[in-house]
């Protein structure tokens, strides 16, 4: 994972870079945790990184579907709207029985299929706005996939910068020195790798 987005030459693949950038974020974020880490919530807020991480998944499989079915949409969920929200708010907490390695597994999967489909997607395709969603605006037919691309970027940017509070607020470890220690990057005066913390001992 590279400190910033690599140059690009085209549109598409800028907008694969960034969104790769900020899909990896989440893995930074999770760098060197336990899965009690992951689980806790240490901030005025009530999430979690392990929250975090299924969240970006689960944000990205929404809106990817949306894209890879365009012109069309994808087909409806058949089951009861209570379970689909019941799923919808599991997706914010990292349950007892979860880890974060299985967490980070489906999110790094997650990210390998989102980049696939806009590798490939026609970006000008019309995406279906829904009619169902009362956030949703109600004066627009169709989105594009591009735009639906953008929407991913701000989406994942927005969450990782929750994720970066949340994991200041666990060890005070911040984002760079996260990057630093997981790719190996030779440290420099202001740039040091991230380690735990010492065991205190009696």
């Amino acid at each position: 994972m590279p400190g910033m987005p690599p140059p690009a030459a085209d549109e598409r693949q800028t907008l694969i870079n960034f969104l790769e950038f900020q899909q990896n974020a989440f893995i930074a974020a999770a760098y060197g945790l336990t899965d009690e880490q992951a689980r806790s919530t240490p901030s005025v807020s009530a999430l979690s990184i392990g929250g975090l991480i299924k969240h970006a998944a689960g944000v990205q499989k929404g809106w990817t579907d949306r894209a890879a079915y365009a012109p069309d949409a994808p087909p409806p969920d058949p089951r009861p709207v209570e379970e689909q929200m019941a799923e919808y708010a599991d997706q914010y907490t990292m349950r007892d029985d979860e880890t974060l390695a299985g967490l980070l597994n489906a999110l790094k999967a997650q990210n390998a299929e989102t980049l696939r489909v806009f590798a490939e997607q026609d970006l000008d395709a019309p995406v279906p706005v829904p009619r169902n969603v009362p956030w949703f605006p109600a004066d627009v037919d169709h989105w594009s996939v591009r735009w639906v691309a953008m929407h991913l970027i701000e989406e994942l940017s927005r969450h990782a910068g929750h994720a970066d509070i949340i994991r200041e607020s666990i060890d005070r470890a911040t984002m760079y020195e996260l990057m630093a220690a997981a790719e190996e990057w030779p440290e420099t005066d202001w740039i040091k790798r991230w380690r735990p913390a010492p065991v205190q001992t009696a």
